[in-house]
């Protein structure tokens, strides 16, 4: 039988078949609600929630070889606090970065003691910069709850950041990409993403194959609660 007689279906399924009795390890994805859920049941009953974005930043710093200047761009929420406690370690070990805050002083509130640990350690802040001149950028403006349209400031920061020429590290998610169906009209184009606590299908759906290069995820210790599919 040709090659072409062949439905794509039977192919598929044989793929599915063939991963199995390889031993193929599917990776597990959960939605967004799944994950904002478990998160909040996390820190209700076993890690309180600064601790649980110390972990997050610190897992994000283990998973790259920093090449300075490293430039971290910074939206408003949780994802933003990630970064600062990157920024934080990266200080701690002698790699030169900057914060880039693109909403200015407007944080969560871990984000607000992860900022405030910064500059009292004299990281530089600025509202705006020349992205070309860093070696290495990190991208934590919208997290995994993103939906909609990018809008500025963001909307530049992202199309700078993809002209950049940099190294690129997503937090968690690339940002302008939704993270259920992994579609976005403008997103960021990794080099490594780094996602947190368990994949969402937005990493393996919609534009994820042409956002991120590479991706890996880090278990920090949240408990999911909820629905679970392998996706890949």
């Amino acid at each position: 039988m040709p090659l072409t007689a062949i439905s794509p279906l039977y192919i598929e399924i044989g793929i599915i078949v063939l991963n199995k009795v390889l031993g193929a390890v599917m990776p597990v994805c959960v939605s967004t609600e799944v994950m904002r859920e478990s998160d909040k049941w996390t820190i209700e009953n076993l890690v309180p929630s600064k601790e649980l974005m110390a972990r997050a930043g610190k897992a994000i710093f283990e998973q790259v070889s920093w090449k300075a200047p490293v430039g971290i761009i910074c939206g408003k929420g949780n994802n933003a606090g990630d970064g600062f406690v990157v920024a934080s370690l990266l200080k701690d070990n002698g790699i030169d970065c900057e914060i880039v805050l693109l909403y200015g002083d407007s944080f969560s509130d871990d984000g607000k003691y992860y900022y405030d640990i910064c500059v009292s350690k004299g990281i530089s802040v600025v509202k705006d910069a020349d992205y070309s001149k860093y070696k290495t950028i990190l991208d934590c403006i919208f997290g995994t709850g993103f939906k909609g349209e990018v809008k500025e400031p963001a909307k530049s920061a992202i199309e700078k950041i993809n002209s950049s020429g940099a190294y690129v590290v997503c937090a968690d998610i690339n940002s302008g990409l939704n993270g259920d169906t992994g579609f976005g009209d403008l997103y960021v184009k990794s080099d490594l993403t780094v996602s947190i606590g368990t994949f969402k299908y937005g990493h393996f759906t919609g534009h994820a194959k042409e956002a991120m290069k590479d991706k890996v995820n880090c278990d920090i210790g949240i408990r999911i609660i909820g629905e679970t599919k392998e996706l890949g």
